[in-house]
C-alpha cells in the first residue's frame, strides 16, 4: 500500500516540481531556505496525501501547505530575518554574477519586503502562471480583491526597483570621480 501511495504522490509531484520550486524560492526568499521549505511542504504533503480528493488540485495543495508553513514560520520568528539573503541561496554577493542574475536577486528583495498577500499574488500569478480565480480560491478572497493585490504590488514593485536602480547608478557616478 505505501508502495502505491509514494508511486502516485511521486507521478503527481513530478510534472509540477519546477513550479513547485520557482513558487518557493520566491515566496521563501530571504526570510526562509527555500530548499527546507520545499522539503517541509512535501513532507507533510505526503502524510494529508489522502486528504487530496482531485488530482488536478494537487499543485494548489502543495502550495497551501507552504504558504501555511510559512505562515506558522513568521508566527514564530517574526522579529528575526535573514539579514544575509545570500546565506538563504548558497551563494555570495561577492561572487562574479551576470547582470541577469543580478536584477533576479533585485527583484526577490524587492518582492520580499511586499506584504503577505501582496507577496503571495504576484508571486503565483507572475511567477508561477496561476489564473486570477486560482489564486483568489487559494487566498480565500475574491477575484476583485486579487486584482487590486496584483495592481498594487506591481506599482510598490515598480518604485523599489526604480529607486534600486537610481541607487545603483548613484554610486557607480561616485566610484567614477
Amino acid at each position: 500500500m505505501a508502495t502505491a501511495k509514494k508511486k502516485r504522490f511521486m507521478e503527481l509531484y513530478e510534472p509540477v516540481h519546477v513550479r513547485f520550486e520557482k513558487f518557493c524560492k520566491a515566496r521563501a526568499y530571504g526570510n526562509f531556505n527555500f530548499k527546507d521549505l520545499m522539503h517541509d511542504a512535501l513532507v507533510v504533503a505526503y502524510e494529508r496525501f489522502e486528504s487530496l480528493k482531485n488530482d488536478g488540485a494537487f499543485l494548489h495543495f502543495l502550495f497551501g501547505i507552504a504558504i501555511r508553513l510559512l505562515a506558522n514560520e513568521n508566527r514564530k520568528i517574526s522579529t528575526e530575518r535573514l539579514s544575509d539573503h545570500s546565506q538563504a541561496y548558497n551563494y555570495s554577493v561577492e561572487s562574479d554574477r551576470t547582470d541577469k542574475l543580478l536584477e533576479i536577486n533585485l527583484l526577490y528583495e524587492a518582492i520580499a519586503s511586499l506584504p503577505d498577500l501582496q507577496k503571495e499574488s504576484i508571486i503565483l500569478f507572475e511567477i508561477s502562471g496561476f489564473s486570477i480565480k486560482e489564486i483568489a480560491d487559494l487566498q480565500q478572497s475574491s477575484e476583485d480583491a486579487v486584482k487590486q493585490r496584483l495592481v498594487r504590488s506591481r506599482k510598490k514593485l515598480l518604485e523599489l526597483m526604480t529607486e534600486n536602480r537610481n541607487v545603483e547608478q548613484k554610486s557607480l557616478s561616485y566610484d567614477r570621480r
